[in-house]
């Protein structure tokens, strides 16, 4: 009443009536709901009602009664938190009332109690009667809610709690630029912008490693601050009652009150209509690349596997298993290339933009690129109808489906793409991948193809089981019955669709066998106006052919033109023997003109 009346009432009810404090005139810009409550009026079951309800509970005492003191300990607290686990206690405020009646504080008495129960934020002594600390005891109340203490530090162990400090090393990790393991007065000074909206003044920030100097033995080196150093800084203000800065820091980086990323900051909103495709845009590509060479520590130009632990230690967990390296190109040594990882977050830019928008979350890319979310490095390509219709396409990720019985060489021919023989596939086989991704030169431009291989138990129930840009059907030269099945999965799923197809007949290295009765390969491709089956193989000692992967990033570039490009022969037919019947007709006419004269 006194918060609200702005001086002391005269006749002061049992219970006061429910008050709403406006947003706008709170510090913190939240609207306060205040409840209050009479031991005379209002039963234990009622209060039990309020207490489920609140955010925060104030405990007032009277700094002139012991044995008000005595009952913080011996019912109040017990009953707000008595049931609760440690961490999801409701935050008290101490409220010593009165204080206008003693000459002396109540916070001898009150310490041993705030160090026994760690939910008490703080204790708050004053009066009502002349106003001291009423407002303050609100704000108080308000922080305890906005930025409580509980999730960040134990005042048992004086320290930070687990989950605290492992969301404060992550970004001391995404802070540090350069990877040298120290914040460098330009590194702090971009950290303390990017949370706090400006610098730090040269001498302030001497100031502040001057501080943590003198308090700690490896806190600060090479004029830089360690991690050691940011996490005592961080721990200080927790112990100065300034938690709210810390609190600034992790939801800058996108915690919340769980110290969990939230929801909003790793899945910004995100819109892909139907038909359209995900790709990383030139901002994505650079901020990948920035921090590829970031954790290029030997700067070999290829991410080590301890290289590529450290680049996703800002993770929960590896997003990438070992299946990696059978997916992208690899350096002579087995690494990761800077292009083999770029193809891979190509790819999962691709087939999973939630899980790639997650990714690029928990890379600090909001803060360290200064863009609002991590949608900006993704663009969302045109629909595929619109493309055919106007005969033109802006996209530069193709997906190829490739389809063909069991050992007909579909994984040989993804590995192939990969610039890897027969041979060298033997020699290192590692954890088999359905995906391959690698780019191709199309008419002078750099295009990421992607080949997915088709199980032989797929059913095709889904349109999405058929879904791709251009499908390529494998068989093996040597196995007539191998043809048989792409003849069928292509008359069944892809004869009638505007999918452009591809036959390939693979292990040419092999004698031909002779087909079962009915059309063979290239008389097939002939009567569905396909082109004839190009022929590849990868036994060579050398790395194989890209000529077929060419073609079927052309023909998944131009499928407008698929059909005039595969029906290319009857045109020519055509053409052939219009000229024949042009001539023929030339001729009788000059005979028919040389009798006449």
């Amino acid at each position: 009443m006194a918060l609200v009346g702005e001086e002391f009432p005269e006749e002061v009810p049992p219970r006061a009536e429910e008050i709403t404090i406006p947003a706008d005139v709170t510090p913190e810009k939240v609207p306060t709901h205040i409840v209050d409550y009479s031991e005379s009026e209002q039963t234990e079951d009622e209060l039990q009602e309020e207490i489920s309800k609140a955010n925060v509970v104030c405990v007032v005492y009277d700094v002139t009664k012991e044995a008000t003191i005595e009952k913080i300990r011996t019912k109040w607290i017990p009953m707000v938190n008595g049931g609760a686990e440690k961490g999801a206690r409701i935050p008290i405020i101490l409220v010593g009332n009165k204080s206008d009646l003693q000459m002396g504080s109540s916070m001898d008495v009150i310490l041993p109690i705030m160090n026994q129960f760690s939910e008490i934020e703080t204790c708050v002594e004053c009066s009502a009667k002349n106003l001291k600390n009423i407002s303050e005891l609100f704000y108080y109340a308000q922080k305890a809610v906005l930025h409580p203490t509980a999730p960040l530090y134990d005042p048992e162990e004086k320290q930070l709690k687990p989950a605290c400090a492992r969301a404060l090393t992550r970004i001391f990790s995404l802070s540090d630029q350069d990877n040298n393991h120290i914040l460098s007065d330009d590194e702090l000074n971009y950290f303390q912008k990017s949370c706090f909206g400006n610098p730090l003044a040269p001498q302030a920030l001497e100031d502040v490693k001057m501080v943590v100097w003198k308090n700690t033995t490896d806190g600060v080196q090479d004029n830089g601050l360690t991690l050691n150093g940011f996490l005592f800084l961080n721990t200080l203000f927790i112990q100065r009652g300034r938690h709210e800065t810390t609190w600034t820091i992790l939801r800058r980086f996108g915690y919340d009150d769980e110290l969990e990323l939230t929801d909003d900051y790793l899945h910004p909103q995100f819109r892909l209509a139907p038909g359209c495709s995900t790709e990383l845009n030139h901002l994505g590509y650079q901020f990948l690349q920035r921090l590829f060479e970031k954790h290029d520590k030997d700067q070999d130009g290829a991410l080590s596997p301890t290289e590529l632990q450290n680049f996703f230690s800002v993770f929960p967990c590896m997003p990438w298993g070992p299946e990696l390296y059978n997916t992208v190109c690899t350096t002579d040594k087995g690494l990761l290339s800077l292009h083999g990882f770029l193809c891979q977050w190509t790819l999962m830019a691709y087939l999973d933009v939630r899980h790639c928008l997650a990714c690029l979350g928990y890379l600090g890319y909001p803060i360290l690129s200064e863009q609002d979310s991590q949608t900006q490095a993704l663009t969302v390509t045109r629909e595929k109808r619109i493309d055919l219709e106007k005969g033109q396409t802006q996209r530069n990720v193709f997906l190829c489906k490739v389809l063909g019985a069991r050992g007909a060489g579909k994984s040989a021919f993804l590995q192939a793409f990969l610039g890897r023989s027969l041979v060298a596939q033997r020699e290192n086989r590692g954890e088999p991948s359905l995906y391959a991704i690698n780019t191709v030169q199309v008419n002078g431009q750099e295009k990421y193809l992607i080949l997915y291989e088709v199980g032989t138990d797929t059913t095709f129930l889904k349109p999405s089981d058929t879904a791709c840009d251009v499908a390529c059907f494998i068989y093996d030269l040597s196995e007539p019955r191998s043809f048989s099945y792409c003849a069928s999965i292509y008359k069944q799923h892809y004869m009638d669709s505007q999918i452009p197809c591809v036959f390939v007949a693979s292990k040419t290295d092999l004698p031909e066998a002779s087909h079962q009765p009915g059309l063979s390969p290239t008389e097939f491709c002939y009567k569905h106006c396909l082109p004839p089956p190009f022929l590849f193989s990868c036994h060579g000692q050398g790395p194989p052919s890209t000529a077929v992967y060419t073609k079927l990033a052309t023909a998944a570039t131009f499928p407008h033109l698929n059909a005039v490009e595969l029906g290319a022969v009857s045109f020519w037919l055509r053409v052939a023997l219009g000229a024949a019947v042009t001539a023929l007709v030339g001729f009788t006419l000059y005979r028919v003109l040389g009798k006449n004269k």
